[in-house]
């Protein structure tokens, strides 16, 4: 049961990751000013790659 659980959260914080990678452009869009929209930009995709690979690395041991 704790194993499901844990790896419920995985594919949970893995697919938040997804989304801010490929959806970064628009939420900086709403949230920033057109200058500050690269600098935002990319730090949620950072972010968002950081996130997939953690939920990623849970999942794999998770398993094993």
């Amino acid at each position: 049961m704790f194993k499901l659980v844990i790896g419920l959260i995985a594919i949970i914080i893995l697919f938040l990751g997804v989304i801010l990678v490929y959806d970064a452009r628009l939420i900086t869009k709403r949230f920033f000013g057109f200058g500050d929209q690269n600098d935002a930009s990319s730090g949620l995709k950072i972010v968002g790659f950081l996130l997939a690979i953690i939920g990623g690395l849970i999942l794999y041991f998770i398993k094993n």
